[in-house]
């Protein structure tokens, strides 16, 4: 088995339950993730089965969320999940007050992300330390905000904004919360989040672990090919002979640059794997079948 799962991700469990559970479903022991989703989140996650794990790196990195945020709270894992460290209403706040204060938050920004993440520091994750209780500083990354809208905007003592975020890859859009309601001087939390859009899947055509589980039952499943997944790359169609050649890891000579620096490499239109380009060679990057 070699492909994706577009897997639309339920609340309360983690990324990697995820993976155990398609594991046990395809009876695969390769599988893997890209783009952790939080236990809290739901949305897409995308999967990859057997050689396909090899390419996850390799899918287009905007995410899209949906993000709901409250103002007035504060807590130690900036969502709902954590301990409430502050907690004031936010009853004279209105969306005219925030609209300005949402320009800092697109394009380039310099984010921190939340103590209690998958960071990993030292060989050991942030969420690990912070549990233990320690005090450390979280390392700032520079991320990019393509787009962010307002969805919804709700009065009250705790009032609640809904923005739809798109982003690149390492945005934290809890980080995004917390800073907002720093900004406001009101404290803000994640209050809900749903992926719409990762690894140039989308929401619309995910499936779930329940849908899956009947499919396969059902032999009615199928996976994502690689190619499909990484459309947005060039192709190089090879001879056989050259073909051969990618196969076991030499480098190919070529007459012209393809559009992208990374390309899917075929031969009689078979799939061979990945190759990137440097000065008008071919260097294989990843083979998943070999040239027969």
């Amino acid at each position: 088995m070699i492909g994706f799962i577009n897997l639309n991700k339920p609340k309360g469990i983690t990324s990697h339950d995820c993976v155990y559970r398609v594991r046990k479903l395809t009876k695969t022991k390769r599988v893997g993730h890209g783009g952790t989703l939080d236990p809290a989140a739901s949305g897409v996650l995308s999967i990859a089965l057997g050689g396909a794990t090899r390419l996850l790196n390799y899918l287009p990195d905007t995410k899209k969320y949906r993000a709901l945020i409250q103002f007035g709270l504060v807590t130690s894992t900036d969502d709902l999940e954590g301990e409430i460290i502050a907690q004031r209403p936010a009853n004279k706040l209105t969306l005219e007050i925030i609209e300005p204060h949402l320009n800092q938050f697109k394009g380039l920004i310099q984010q921190i992300p939340p103590a209690y993440s998958a960071i990993s520091v030292g060989g050991e994750r942030l969420y690990q330390k912070a549990r233990r209780g320690e005090i450390f500083t979280v390392p700032e990354r520079q991320v990019s905000i393509h787009d962010l809208n307002i969805l919804d905007w709700q009065e009250g003592d705790y009032p609640q904004l809904s923005l739809e975020i798109t982003c690149g890859s390492g945005t934290y859009i809890r980080s995004i919360a917390r800073d907002l309601g720093e900004s406001l001087n009101t404290g803000a939390t994640l209050a809900g989040l749903v992926r719409l859009e990762s690894g140039g899947f989308n929401l619309s055509e995910s499936i779930s672990l329940e849908e899956l589980s009947r499919k396969i039952e059902l032999g009615e499943f199928s996976l994502i090919s690689p190619e499909v997944a990484l459309k947005h790359l060039s192709k190089i169609e090879l001879s056989p002979e050259l073909a051969k050649d990618f196969c076991i890891g030499r480098k190919i000579e070529l007459k012209e640059t393809p559009p992208t620096e990374r390309v899917l490499v075929y031969s009689n239109d078979n799939f061979l794997g990945m190759g990137t380009i440097e000065d008008l060679q071919l260097l294989p990057k990843i083979v998943l079948f070999s040239h027969t």
